[in-house]
């Protein structure tokens, strides 16, 4: 890993774009919230089982902990994405394909923080809606859809990061 190229990487426009999303997402959470949290009752759902069901309350305040691991994934994801030479890589990273590398697990960890948002704005809301009795339950969607989301764009930037390396 000592051996590997330091490359600063400019953002594409598509970097870019991912990165104003996530920092849209991040505002909107807090809003949502922010405007939510005087009308939630003293308990409120705060975890559930696979079935989609609560089945364990909280006060209304430890809602606060969503908004908070999303921010806190957030800004660690981003300062982590800096330091794309320090990453794990199915291959060897050498001057000639460390940019491709760099580029494709960067944009990795843009669409994985993205996912991660939304995936906390989600239980966000829906704990709202739960905590208002506007429903019973999250869903028996929200688990397959949260591990589709994270591990989908994983595997596809795996395949990008092993065809890469086959073109170098």
């Amino acid at each position: 890993m000592g051996d590997r190229p330091k490359i600063k990487l400019e953002l594409t426009a598509f970097d870019k774009a991912l990165e104003i999303m996530g920092g849209v997402l991040i505002f909107a959470i807090w809003i949502l919230l922010g405007v939510s949290y005087s009308n939630l009752p003293e308990s409120i759902p705060m975890h559930y089982n696979a079935a989609g069901e609560a089945d364990a309350f909280g006060s209304k305040s430890s809602i606060l902990g969503l908004p908070l691991v999303a921010t806190a994934l957030f800004i660690g994801l981003s300062i982590l994405n800096q330091y794309p030479h320090t990453f794990n890589y199915p291959d060897k990273i050498t001057e000639e394909n460390a940019r491709y590398q760099y580029r494709n697990s960067t944009r990795m960890l843009r669409c994985l923080k993205l996912v991660i948002l939304i995936i906390f704005g989600m239980a966000t809301y829906l704990t709202i809606r739960n905590a208002h009795q506007e429903t019973a339950q999250i869903g028996k969607w929200f688990l397959p859809l949260t591990l589709g989301l994270i591990f989908i764009p994983v595997i596809c930037f795996l395949i990008r990061a092993y065809r890469g390396d086959s073109k170098n």
